[in-house]
């Protein structure tokens, strides 16, 4: 269904940027080979061996999605701490 969609090496080439700039960026999970017990799944039941993204764009030097899902990560822990506070960030007294 989606397939036409897939990042591919030649849609990245595509977008006219030039090499030092270009990235991939991915939230993960990406279902990229079928190193994965689900990877095999999705090959078994749907013949796909990547999904959204293929494995050598994952894998190349314009790859940034642990770097993202890590941002992600710290991102996560201050919309937590700034709308449930109380249960993260002790009560410190104030310095009179």
């Amino acid at each position: 269904l989606l397939t036409p969609y897939r990042v591919t090496m030649d849609m990245m080439k595509l977008t006219g940027t030039p090499d030092e700039e270009l990235i991939f960026m991915h939230c993960l999970p990406a279902f990229h080979d079928t190193e994965t017990e689900y990877g095999k799944e999705i090959k078994e039941e749907y013949g796909l061996t990547e999904m959204e993204v293929t494995d050598e764009v994952f894998r190349s030097k314009y790859a940034r999605q642990f770097e993202e899902a890590e941002n992600r990560m710290h991102s996560i822990k201050a919309i937590m701490a700034a709308t449930l506070g109380n249960l993260f960030i002790p009560d410190v007294p104030s310095i009179k």
